[in-house]
């Protein structure tokens, strides 16, 4: 028997009673069926308060303040295109976004500026592909160029973030607590983690494994991604690299929030150049030279982003800036 109708029951027994002149029992029971009901009320809205303070803080939330930098070829449409086997380009004209598509739904790497997600819909919409079966969110870095429609995509298609656990805090926050941009407010919605990941992870989806490679530095969770696609002809192992840049506010000698930043820069220097791949791309189309291999309007050719020797000559060149850095500091 349910426990209100116990209540109840009883509370009509006593009113038996109150005819024999019982009349403490039915203001006693009466009374203990009123607490009761109050009681469990009370216990579901003490339930709900966290949930609902934790939706009107993001849904009144912090105002973002804006973005310290933000160059006009950030938010330039670019033409989407295949790049290899089922990897496209769905990023604006600098920065990178890529599409990973697999039978059971998509994977999105990195989403630009908040105002780009309507152009990343149109985009993935131009190729073919449905928006709404991106299943899964991964970020090369925390910083609001290149998750800053994170938030406004995982509600439209309802997708998995994942992303390196040291910068996950940096999402949750909006890029306050970043080490080198933070302390003056979120530059970006903020976004809760679904999965931290680390070194050597995989993220699988559809049959793809994409391989996280952690390379601190940037940030303190910044990651590359190494993964297979084929087409008719052949495979490609393909590296997505988080190449490491070194901000201005920087100090390599270590920040307060980031002692070892030094330390971590030149191990992320040390294993990117070990690592093998055919195709390498990056957050930032500039960094891997999109606009001298492929021009708007160019057929399916993979082979462009084949450039062992582009990478080694990037890699070299931010190592001599890092080791200029130390000699300054």
């Amino acid at each position: 028997m349910h426990y209100d109708t116990v209540i109840s029951w009883k509370a009509t027994l006593s009113e038996k009673r109150l005819k024999r002149g019982d009349s403490w029992q039915k203001n006693y029971t009466f009374a203990h069926f009123i607490t009761m009901r109050t009681f469990r009320r009370l216990q579901l809205t003490a339930a709900l308060i966290p949930g609902l303070l934790f939706t009107s803080f993001f849904a009144t939330g912090q105002k973002l303040i804006k973005p310290p930098n933000v160059q006009e070829s950030w938010s330039q449409a670019y033409e989407p295109f295949r790049i290899a086997g089922n990897l496209y380009y769905v990023g604006t004209y600098d920065l990178a976004c890529y599409l990973i598509t697999t039978p059971q739904g998509h994977i999105l790497i990195n989403t630009g500026l908040a105002e780009s997600v309507s152009m990343i819909q149109s985009n993935v919409k131009a190729l073919g592909f449905n928006f709404s079966d991106i299943k899964i969110l991964l970020a090369t870095h925390a910083h609001y160029d290149h998750v800053g429609g994170m938030a406004e995509i995982k509600k439209i298609t309802g997708a998995a973030m994942m992303i390196h656990e040291k910068d996950a805090p940096v999402l949750a926050d909006g890029g306050n607590s970043d080490y080198a941009m933070g302390g003056q407010g979120s530059t970006f919605e903020p976004v809760r983690a679904d999965r931290l990941l680390h070194d050597e992870d995989t993220v699988r989806l559809g049959g793809m494994q994409i391989i996280v490679l952690h390379h601190p530095g940037h940030t303190k969770g910044a990651c590359s991604f190494l993964f297979d696609v084929k087409d008719d002809s052949r495979s490609y192992r393909v590296l997505i690299a988080n190449m490491p840049t070194i901000l201005d506010p920087t100090k390599l000698s270590g920040m307060p929030t980031y002692p070892d930043v030094g330390k971590d820069y030149a191990n992320t220097f040390a294993a990117m150049k070990k690592l093998q791949f055919d195709i390498w791309l990056s957050s930032h189309a500039s960094q891997f030279g999109l606009h001298q291999k492929r021009k708007p309007g160019d057929a399916y050719h993979p082979e462009a982003f084949i450039d062992r020797k582009g990478y080694d000559a990037m890699i070299e060149d931010l190592q001599k800036a890092y080791l200029k850095r130390l000699e300054d500091k």
